[in-house]
Protein backbone atom coordinates (compact mmCIF):
# COMPACT_ATOMS: atom_id res chain seq x y z
CA UNK A 1 0.00 0.00 0.00
CA UNK A 2 2.18 2.78 -1.30
CA UNK A 3 0.79 6.53 -1.34
CA UNK A 4 2.28 9.22 -3.29
CA UNK A 5 1.36 11.84 -1.61
CA UNK A 6 3.60 12.74 1.51
CA UNK A 7 2.31 13.79 4.35
CA UNK A 8 3.92 15.89 6.93
CA UNK A 9 4.28 15.17 10.67
CA UNK A 10 3.22 19.13 10.79
CA UNK A 11 2.95 21.93 8.92
CA UNK A 12 2.07 25.47 9.64
CA UNK A 13 -1.24 27.53 8.36
CA UNK A 14 -2.16 30.77 7.00
CA UNK A 15 -5.97 31.33 6.55
CA UNK A 16 -6.44 34.89 7.74
CA UNK A 17 -4.45 38.41 8.07
CA UNK A 18 -1.22 36.81 7.81
CA UNK A 19 -0.04 38.53 4.21
CA UNK A 20 -2.01 41.80 4.82
CA UNK A 21 -0.33 42.23 8.31
CA UNK A 22 3.02 41.85 7.05
CA UNK A 23 2.97 43.85 3.96
CA UNK A 24 0.98 46.75 7.30
CA UNK A 25 4.94 46.11 8.32
CA UNK A 26 6.57 46.58 4.65
CA UNK A 27 4.49 49.40 3.81
CA UNK A 28 5.35 51.15 7.06
CA UNK A 29 8.70 50.04 7.14
CA UNK A 30 8.32 49.03 10.99
CA UNK A 31 10.05 45.57 10.45
CA UNK A 32 12.25 45.02 13.48
CA UNK A 33 11.59 45.03 17.23
CA UNK A 34 9.70 48.09 17.72
CA UNK A 35 6.14 48.54 15.65
CA UNK A 36 2.63 48.36 16.84
CA UNK A 37 1.86 44.63 15.98
CA UNK A 38 4.44 43.90 18.55
CA UNK A 39 2.34 45.62 21.80
CA UNK A 40 -1.22 43.97 20.21
CA UNK A 41 0.03 40.98 20.06
CA UNK A 42 1.09 40.49 23.66
CA UNK A 43 -2.89 42.35 24.35
CA UNK A 44 -4.37 39.74 22.22
CA UNK A 45 -2.28 36.70 23.94
CA UNK A 46 -2.21 38.02 27.61
CA UNK A 47 -6.39 38.16 27.17
CA UNK A 48 -6.60 34.42 25.11
CA UNK A 49 -4.43 33.34 28.19
CA UNK A 50 -6.51 35.05 31.02
CA UNK A 51 -3.44 36.55 32.66
CA UNK A 52 -2.24 39.84 33.24
CA UNK A 53 1.12 40.52 31.32
CA UNK A 54 2.67 38.74 27.91
CA UNK A 55 6.09 39.87 26.56
CA UNK A 56 6.57 38.53 23.18
CA UNK A 57 10.46 37.24 22.48
CA UNK A 58 12.79 36.03 19.81
CA UNK A 59 11.81 32.16 20.64
CA UNK A 60 10.56 29.77 23.39
CA UNK A 61 13.87 28.73 24.60
CA UNK A 62 14.78 32.59 24.84
CA UNK A 63 11.42 33.10 27.02
CA UNK A 64 12.51 30.13 29.37
CA UNK A 65 15.79 32.04 29.99
CA UNK A 66 14.08 35.13 30.95
CA UNK A 67 11.79 33.62 33.30
CA UNK A 68 14.75 32.03 35.07
CA UNK A 69 16.56 34.85 35.17
CA UNK A 70 13.59 36.91 36.22
CA UNK A 71 13.64 34.81 39.43
CA UNK A 72 17.63 35.25 40.21
CA UNK A 73 18.27 31.48 38.99
CA UNK A 74 21.75 31.43 38.90
CA UNK A 75 25.00 29.20 40.12
CA UNK A 76 25.34 26.80 42.47
CA UNK A 77 21.07 26.43 42.33
CA UNK A 78 19.00 23.55 41.61
CA UNK A 79 15.78 23.82 38.71
CA UNK A 80 13.37 20.31 38.57
CA UNK A 81 12.39 19.48 35.54
CA UNK A 82 10.98 16.68 33.34
CA UNK A 83 13.55 13.62 32.20
CA UNK A 84 11.00 13.56 29.50
CA UNK A 85 10.57 16.38 27.39
CA UNK A 86 12.51 18.77 24.64
CA UNK A 87 16.07 19.45 25.33
CA UNK A 88 15.45 23.32 25.52
CA UNK A 89 13.80 23.23 29.21
CA UNK A 90 17.04 21.79 30.24
CA UNK A 91 19.28 23.67 28.20
CA UNK A 92 17.68 26.64 29.51
CA UNK A 93 18.34 25.97 33.09
CA UNK A 94 22.48 25.12 32.17
CA UNK A 95 22.18 28.78 30.61
CA UNK A 96 22.08 30.49 34.26
CA UNK A 97 24.67 28.27 35.52
CA UNK A 98 22.12 26.28 37.76
CA UNK A 99 21.71 22.32 37.72
CA UNK A 100 18.46 20.88 36.46
CA UNK A 101 17.81 17.82 38.33
CA UNK A 102 15.31 15.31 36.61
CA UNK A 103 12.20 14.04 37.64
CA UNK A 104 10.81 11.12 36.50
CA UNK A 105 7.04 11.33 34.52
CA UNK A 106 3.30 9.80 34.96
CA UNK A 107 2.36 6.81 33.05
CA UNK A 108 -0.92 8.18 31.56
CA UNK A 109 0.04 11.70 31.32
CA UNK A 110 3.46 11.15 30.86
CA UNK A 111 3.63 14.64 32.39
CA UNK A 112 6.44 15.05 35.02
CA UNK A 113 5.07 13.61 38.55
CA UNK A 114 4.39 15.51 41.58
CA UNK A 115 4.95 12.81 43.76
CA UNK A 116 8.67 12.23 42.46
CA UNK A 117 9.18 15.86 42.41
CA UNK A 118 9.00 16.06 45.86
CA UNK A 119 11.90 13.70 46.66
CA UNK A 120 13.93 15.52 44.10
CA UNK A 121 13.66 19.24 46.50
CA UNK A 122 16.05 19.94 48.58
CA UNK A 123 17.86 23.05 50.15
CA UNK A 124 19.58 24.08 46.54
CA UNK A 125 15.78 23.84 44.63
CA UNK A 126 14.90 27.27 43.68
CA UNK A 127 12.14 26.50 41.10
CA UNK A 128 10.24 23.72 38.99
CA UNK A 129 9.42 23.60 35.75
CA UNK A 130 6.93 21.58 34.12
CA UNK A 131 5.58 20.36 30.60
CA UNK A 132 2.44 20.01 29.49
CA UNK A 133 3.64 17.30 27.07
CA UNK A 134 2.30 17.18 23.83
CA UNK A 135 -0.78 19.03 24.91
CA UNK A 136 -2.12 17.76 27.92
CA UNK A 137 -1.97 19.79 31.05
CA UNK A 138 0.14 18.61 34.08
CA UNK A 139 -1.31 18.75 37.43
CA UNK A 140 -1.11 21.99 38.50
CA UNK A 141 -2.83 21.72 41.89
CA UNK A 142 -0.35 19.29 43.38
CA UNK A 143 2.62 21.29 41.62
CA UNK A 144 1.75 25.22 42.91
CA UNK A 145 0.49 23.23 46.45
CA UNK A 146 4.26 21.81 46.44
CA UNK A 147 6.37 25.16 45.36
CA UNK A 148 4.20 27.15 47.84
CA UNK A 149 5.61 24.70 50.84
CA UNK A 150 8.70 24.74 50.07
CA UNK A 151 8.63 28.39 48.86
CA UNK A 152 9.76 28.18 45.06
CA UNK A 153 9.00 29.12 42.41
CA UNK A 154 6.83 27.39 39.48
CA UNK A 155 7.18 27.54 35.52
CA UNK A 156 5.01 26.01 33.41
CA UNK A 157 6.71 25.68 29.74
CA UNK A 158 3.86 25.72 28.07
CA UNK A 159 5.56 25.54 24.45
CA UNK A 160 3.20 22.32 23.53
CA UNK A 161 -0.09 23.30 25.14
CA UNK A 162 -1.63 26.42 24.02
CA UNK A 163 -5.27 25.94 24.25
CA UNK A 164 -5.15 23.14 26.96
CA UNK A 165 -7.44 23.71 30.04
CA UNK A 166 -6.57 22.64 33.40
CA UNK A 167 -9.73 22.79 35.69
CA UNK A 168 -11.15 25.62 33.73
CA UNK A 169 -8.04 27.79 33.53
CA UNK A 170 -5.92 27.75 30.69
CA UNK A 171 -2.22 26.32 30.51
CA UNK A 172 -0.01 29.56 30.89
CA UNK A 173 -1.89 31.22 33.88
CA UNK A 174 -1.30 29.07 36.86
CA UNK A 175 2.24 29.02 37.66
CA UNK A 176 4.22 32.17 38.42
CA UNK A 177 5.33 32.66 34.86
CA UNK A 178 5.00 30.16 31.55
CA UNK A 179 6.86 30.68 28.78
CA UNK A 180 5.16 29.21 25.08
CA UNK A 181 6.98 28.92 21.68
CA UNK A 182 5.66 29.89 18.49
CA UNK A 183 8.27 27.69 16.26
CA UNK A 184 6.91 26.48 12.65
CA UNK A 185 5.27 23.29 14.07
CA UNK A 186 3.76 25.11 17.09
CA UNK A 187 -0.11 25.48 17.30
CA UNK A 188 0.22 28.89 16.29
CA UNK A 189 3.16 30.03 14.75
CA UNK A 190 5.64 33.64 14.37
CA UNK A 191 8.08 31.19 12.24
CA UNK A 192 10.36 31.62 15.55
CA UNK A 193 9.12 33.37 18.86
CA UNK A 194 8.30 32.96 21.94
CA UNK A 195 6.33 34.28 25.10
CA UNK A 196 6.92 35.03 28.78
CA UNK A 197 3.36 35.28 30.76
CA UNK A 198 2.77 36.25 34.69
CA UNK A 199 0.33 37.71 36.92
CA UNK A 200 3.51 38.96 38.29
CA UNK A 201 4.34 43.19 38.05
CA UNK A 202 7.54 42.47 39.05
CA UNK A 203 8.83 39.38 37.19
CA UNK A 204 7.65 41.27 34.10
CA UNK A 205 9.58 44.26 34.62
CA UNK A 206 12.45 42.08 35.24
CA UNK A 207 11.67 39.98 31.63
CA UNK A 208 11.58 43.10 30.30
CA UNK A 209 14.48 44.27 30.94
CA UNK A 210 16.73 40.91 30.42
CA UNK A 211 14.75 40.95 27.32
CA UNK A 212 16.39 44.41 25.68
CA UNK A 213 19.89 44.39 26.67
CA UNK A 214 19.25 45.18 30.17
CA UNK A 215 18.26 48.44 29.03
CA UNK A 216 16.42 50.89 31.70
CA UNK A 217 12.95 51.59 30.01
CA UNK A 218 13.13 55.24 31.14
CA UNK A 219 16.70 56.24 30.05
CA UNK A 220 17.33 55.27 26.62
CA UNK A 221 21.03 53.57 26.87
CA UNK A 222 21.31 53.20 30.09
CA UNK A 223 22.34 50.12 30.87
CA UNK A 224 21.56 48.43 34.60
CA UNK A 225 21.99 44.74 34.22
CA UNK A 226 23.74 42.52 31.63
CA UNK A 227 20.49 41.91 29.48
CA UNK A 228 20.06 39.79 26.37
CA UNK A 229 19.08 40.90 22.39
CA UNK A 230 15.53 38.58 22.98
CA UNK A 231 13.21 40.64 20.68
CA UNK A 232 10.59 39.56 18.62
CA UNK A 233 10.03 41.44 15.00
CA UNK A 234 7.24 43.42 13.85
CA UNK A 235 6.74 41.02 11.27
CA UNK A 236 6.94 38.29 13.39
CA UNK A 237 4.60 40.11 15.42
CA UNK A 238 1.89 40.46 12.93
CA UNK A 239 2.01 37.09 11.89
CA UNK A 240 1.46 36.05 15.22
CA UNK A 241 -1.62 38.61 15.36
CA UNK A 242 -3.02 36.68 12.60
CA UNK A 243 -2.58 33.34 13.75
CA UNK A 244 -4.27 34.40 17.11
CA UNK A 245 -7.40 35.57 15.74
CA UNK A 246 -7.70 32.06 14.71
CA UNK A 247 -6.15 30.23 17.39
CA UNK A 248 -10.01 28.40 18.71
CA UNK A 249 -10.41 27.09 14.52
CA UNK A 250 -6.77 25.71 15.04
CA UNK A 251 -6.95 24.41 18.51
CA UNK A 252 -10.83 22.69 17.49
CA UNK A 253 -9.60 21.38 14.91
CA UNK A 254 -6.80 19.44 16.50
CA UNK A 255 -9.21 18.23 18.96
CA UNK A 256 -11.59 16.75 15.66
CA UNK A 257 -8.10 15.45 14.42
CA UNK A 258 -7.79 13.66 17.56
CA UNK A 259 -10.72 12.01 17.66
CA UNK A 260 -10.63 10.78 14.19
CA UNK A 261 -7.50 9.03 15.17
CA UNK A 262 -8.99 7.52 18.30
CA UNK A 263 -12.25 6.10 16.31
CA UNK A 264 -9.88 4.42 14.05
CA UNK A 265 -7.07 3.39 15.90
CA UNK A 266 -9.69 2.32 19.06
CA UNK A 267 -9.07 -1.38 19.63
CA UNK A 268 -5.64 -2.34 18.15
CA UNK A 269 -3.80 -4.57 20.89
CA UNK A 270 -0.73 -3.52 22.35
CA UNK A 271 -1.68 0.48 20.73
CA UNK A 272 -1.62 2.86 23.68
CA UNK A 273 -3.61 5.97 22.91
CA UNK A 274 -3.34 9.33 24.51
CA UNK A 275 -5.38 10.13 27.89
CA UNK A 276 -7.56 13.34 28.29
CA UNK A 277 -8.37 13.22 32.09
CA UNK A 278 -11.93 14.43 33.00
CA UNK A 279 -10.85 17.83 34.21
CA UNK A 280 -8.81 18.97 31.30
CA UNK A 281 -8.74 19.87 27.82
CA UNK A 282 -5.95 18.42 25.56
CA UNK A 283 -5.10 20.69 23.16
CA UNK A 284 -3.33 17.60 20.88
CA UNK A 285 -0.31 19.76 19.64
CA UNK A 286 0.41 15.94 18.56
CA UNK A 287 -1.45 12.97 18.42
CA UNK A 288 0.87 10.77 20.01
CA UNK A 289 0.78 6.96 20.60
CA UNK A 290 2.96 4.26 21.97
CA UNK A 291 3.32 0.92 20.44
CA UNK A 292 4.03 -1.77 23.31
CA UNK A 293 5.68 -4.83 23.81
CA UNK A 294 2.49 -6.47 22.47
CA UNK A 295 1.77 -5.04 19.31
CA UNK A 296 2.79 -6.46 15.96
CA UNK A 297 5.93 -4.18 15.62
CA UNK A 298 8.03 -2.34 17.62
CA UNK A 299 8.07 1.10 17.33
CA UNK A 300 11.19 2.13 15.29
CA UNK A 301 9.75 -0.70 12.31
CA UNK A 302 6.37 1.47 12.66
CA UNK A 303 8.14 4.39 12.05
CA UNK A 304 9.95 3.27 9.29
CA UNK A 305 6.97 1.32 7.72
CA UNK A 306 4.96 5.02 7.88
CA UNK A 307 7.70 6.61 6.45
CA UNK A 308 8.02 4.47 3.44
CA UNK A 309 4.40 4.54 2.58
CA UNK A 310 4.71 8.59 2.47
CA UNK A 311 3.71 9.35 6.05
CA UNK A 312 6.31 11.23 8.51
CA UNK A 313 6.20 10.79 12.07
CA UNK A 314 8.46 11.93 15.16
CA UNK A 315 9.56 9.38 18.04
CA UNK A 316 9.00 10.68 20.88
CA UNK A 317 11.93 13.04 22.81
CA UNK A 318 14.77 11.49 24.15
CA UNK A 319 15.05 11.23 27.94
CA UNK A 320 17.41 14.12 29.32
CA UNK A 321 19.44 11.92 31.54
CA UNK A 322 20.31 9.33 28.61
CA UNK A 323 21.87 12.04 26.73
CA UNK A 324 25.62 12.68 27.09
CA UNK A 325 24.90 17.08 27.55
CA UNK A 326 23.13 16.23 30.29
CA UNK A 327 24.10 12.53 31.95
CA UNK A 328 25.52 13.54 34.40
CA UNK A 329 22.85 15.35 36.29
CA UNK A 330 20.76 12.86 36.51
CA UNK A 331 20.50 10.84 39.78
CA UNK A 332 17.05 9.14 40.45
CA UNK A 333 14.89 6.61 38.87
CA UNK A 334 13.85 7.55 35.77
CA UNK A 335 12.70 4.21 33.98
CA UNK A 336 9.14 5.25 32.76
CA UNK A 337 10.48 8.40 31.30
CA UNK A 338 13.13 5.77 29.49
CA UNK A 339 10.29 3.11 28.49
CA UNK A 340 7.73 5.77 27.36
CA UNK A 341 10.17 7.68 25.07
CA UNK A 342 11.03 4.34 23.44
CA UNK A 343 7.87 3.19 22.58
CA UNK A 344 6.19 7.02 21.51
CA UNK A 345 6.00 8.56 18.08
CA UNK A 346 3.58 11.22 16.97
CA UNK A 347 1.22 11.18 13.72
CA UNK A 348 0.69 13.53 11.69
CA UNK A 349 -1.32 16.28 13.27
CA UNK A 350 -2.19 19.47 11.60
CA UNK A 351 -4.78 21.88 10.00
CA UNK A 352 -4.81 20.51 6.85
CA UNK A 353 -4.79 17.06 7.68
CA UNK A 354 -7.70 15.36 6.28
CA UNK A 355 -10.25 12.34 7.28
CA UNK A 356 -8.98 10.22 4.62
CA UNK A 357 -5.25 10.82 5.72
CA UNK A 358 -6.24 9.68 8.86
CA UNK A 359 -7.74 6.44 7.83
CA UNK A 360 -4.57 5.98 5.47
CA UNK A 361 -2.44 5.73 8.25
CA UNK A 362 -4.47 4.05 11.17
CA UNK A 363 -4.63 1.12 8.33
CA UNK A 364 -1.28 0.92 8.22
CA UNK A 365 -0.66 1.01 11.91
CA UNK A 366 -3.60 -2.09 11.64
CA UNK A 367 -1.77 -3.97 9.18
CA UNK A 368 1.40 -3.68 11.25
CA UNK A 369 -0.30 -5.10 13.92
CA UNK A 370 -1.53 -7.82 12.12
CA UNK A 371 2.04 -8.99 10.75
Amino acid sequence: MKNKEFIPVSKPVFIGNEKIYVNNCLDSTWISSNGEYIERLERKFAEYIGIKHAIACSNGTAALHLALLAIGIGRGDEVIVPALTFVATANAVEYTGAKPVFADCQDDTWNIDPHKVEKLITSRTKAIVVVPLYGHPCEMDSLVKLSRKNNIYLIEDAAEAIGAIYRGRKCGSIADLSTFSFYGNKTITTGEGGMVVTNNDGLHKKVRLFKTQGMDPNRRYWFTTVGYNYRMTNIQAAIGLAQMENVDKFIEKRRQIAESYRANLFGIPGLTLPVERDDCTHSYWMYSVLFENEFGADRDAAIKTLYDHGVETRPFFYPMHIMPVHKQNSHADLKLSEKISSKGINLPTFFELKEKQIKYISQIIRELNSK
